[in-house]
């Protein structure tokens, strides 16, 4: 996941650094050792960063050291306040559900900050590329999440039902990160 998160990281930065514009506050939640998180507060300078992971995952993150803040608890309970919440290869390992139970606490986050904040997933769109090959990386992630977790990737049209369910308004998806797509997710 380190050297996944490295190379999203710096196309995250290139190609989508506009999101990052006049946000104060972000956290990674389920962001393992902060590599994103760490990534982003380098090239944005004036984003408080904060990775929100496990308690046995901050305990082994944090004694690296870093300028980014970690919390130890568990994003099915609570999510710290914040203008952006992050979910980069999150939602794909959890159910329908589960999804929609980590987006209204995402969005309980956000809803604290004045501008109201938006959610940002990285995560598979399937069919969200004209590419062959593509779909086919897609379908094989696809196959991957049915045998070792209870979660999947998602079309367009699974996401939308996912968001609305949590309470949420719009969406934008932008797939610049190869098999994986950029989405906005707004209150």
């Amino acid at each position: 996941m380190r050297s996944d998160s490295r190379f999203v990281s710096e196309i995250l930065v290139r190609e989508c650094g506009e999101v990052f514009a006049g946000v104060a506050s972000l956290v990674d939640a389920g962001g393992g050792d902060g590599t994103t998180a760490m990534a982003i507060a380098r090239a944005f300078p004036h984003v408080r960063c904060s990775v929100l992971e496990l308690p046995h995952v901050v305990d082994a993150a944090a004694a690296a050291g870093s300028t980014v803040e970690f919390v130890a608890g568990d994003m099915l309970e609570f999510i710290p306040p914040a203008e952006l919440v992050l979910k980069k290869f999150v939602l794909h390992n959890w159910s329908d559900e589960d999804c929609v139970r980590i987006l209204k606490r995402s969005k309980e986050a956000i809803s604290t900050r004045e501008p109201k904040g938006k959610v940002i997933i990285i995560d598979v769109v399937l069919g969200s590329s004209p590419s062959k090959q593509t779909l086919e990386a897609q379908l094989s992630l696809d196959l991957c999440m049915m045998v070792l977790f209870p979660g999947k990737q998602r079309e367009e049209e699974k996401w939308h039902k996912i968001f609305l369910e949590a309470g949420f308004s719009r969406y934008k998806i932008s797939p610049v990160l190869g098999s994986r797509s950029f989405i906005e997710v707004y209150s």
